[in-house]
């Protein structure tokens, strides 16, 4: 009797961790909610996980397999100008995959250029040369960077540990698909883009404490 007693407890414990972590899995998947997201909920099933990157509106999506958005953010892409090299630093439109991937001290080997590189890339995922999706501290509701995509720090945290993989044998050396829109700036209304913009922040502070 003991034995079954001890059985049960076991499968019922088994079962509310998982039920628990699906909860936890879900909160920390979506923080912000996905049903107002300025992405589509679904698209056309990549059959792998798929980030988005729209410089338009200074969004990303995380997509599954399935071709659900199971997270969203502000990104911050490439800008038109960079007044230190003296050219367009707009991160290049297309299809990539993930290359490579560094933790929280992830820095730059470039930029500044007056220091000869050491700004900080945390949570680094590259997928066009030095372009890289990464963390910052401060991401503006603009395309301000040298050609990375800057996203909140939670935010790259979790694609880096959590969605995105690099090459290995178990995806045949795919990396996680990366795909940078074009920019268009005729995309969203200013009215719109900003109701994004505050809608994002407002569900940032909400849900940051089960991040």
């Amino acid at each position: 009797m003991r034995k079954v007693q001890a059985l049960l407890t076991v499968w019922l414990i088994f079962h509310f961790l998982v039920a628990y972590s699906a909860v936890v899995y879900e909160i920390d998947a979506s923080p912000f909610g996905t049903a107002n997201a300025p992405l589509p909920q679904y698209i056309k099933a990549p059959q792998e996980k798929l980030i988005v990157v729209d410089p338009s509106q200074h969004v990303f999506g995380a997509y599954s397999p399935e071709g659900k958005l199971i997270r969203w953010g502000l990104a911050s892409a490439g800008s038109s100008w960079c007044s230190d090299i003296n050219k367009s630093c707009e991160t290049t439109p297309g299809n990539y995959r993930v290359y490579s991937l560094g933790d929280e001290s992830c820095i730059s080997s470039k930029f500044p250029l007056a220091e000869a590189g050491g700004a900080p890339m945390p949570y680094c995922m590259f997928f066009n040369g030095g372009q890289a999706l990464h963390g910052a501290n401060e991401v503006a509701y603009a395309n301000t960077s040298h050609g990375c995509v800057r996203l909140h720090l939670d935010d790259a945290q979790w694609l880096r540990y959590h969605f995105v993989e690099r090459p290995q044998a178990e995806n045949d050396y795919h990396g996680t698909r990366v795909l940078i829109k074009t920019y268009n700036e005729l995309s969203l209304n200013g009215s719109k883009r900003l109701h994004y913009y505050q809608y994002y922040n407002a569900y940032q502070q909400k849900y940051r404490q089960f991040i």
